[in-house]
């Protein structure tokens, strides 16, 4: 028996499925948290690390009612990264996140996810604004959030991650 702990939704996109992570998704997931890849949210990380910061992609769903998605292929299912709404503790509110795998970086899988993020957030939760959280080094997200229309607003100091830049994304208003 499964036990039934969160409804978490199945967002589709023209090429993409945003689904709930499933046991098979660990090992392309583990493999980017352990590489160099990683840096881009704090890693590389160990394999224990890893498997934790798995299973938090469920807890979030539990704890806030909404969290991340693992982002595949629409036909065979290939998991391609990690992208959805993201408020850990000590963050300054919610944010759309994302990380693409190796298999999925440079076809614009991250801008297709992160926009049926923001679509959710807007229409299905109700919500009016959202931010992005990026390393201040990491140009290809900045390239991504401000491609998605969001501006550079403040700086949020994390006490593990250091200085990370935050971009306000439009409002609901402006995009209806």
């Amino acid at each position: 028996m499964t036990p039934h702990l969160a409804d978490i939704p199945v967002l589709t996109t023209e090429r993409l499925t945003l689904r709930a992570p499933k046991a098979s998704d660990f090992e392309p997931y583990a493999a980017f948290r352990m590489s160099e890849r990683a840096k881009g949210v704090g890693g590389p990380y160990s394999r224990y690390d890893a498997y934790q910061q798995f299973g938090e992609l469920f807890a979030h769903w539990v704890i806030r009612g909404y969290g991340r998605w693992i982002v595949a292929d629409r036909r065979d299912d290939t998991p391609y990264g990690v992208v959805g709404l993201y408020h850990p503790e000590e963050w300054p509110e919610p944010e759309i996140a994302w990380q693409l795998f190796e298999a999925g970086e440079g076809r614009g899988y991250a801008a297709e996810a992160s926009l049926a993020t923001r679509d959710y957030a807007y229409q299905t939760l109700g919500w009016e604004t959202l931010i992005s959280a990026v390393m201040p080094w990491n140009t290809r997200a900045i390239a991504l959030a401000e491609r998605m229309g969001a501006a550079r607003e403040s700086t949020f100091e994390h006490p593990d991650l250091g200085p990370l830049e935050i971009y306000r994304h439009p409002s609901r208003e402006p995009l209806a």
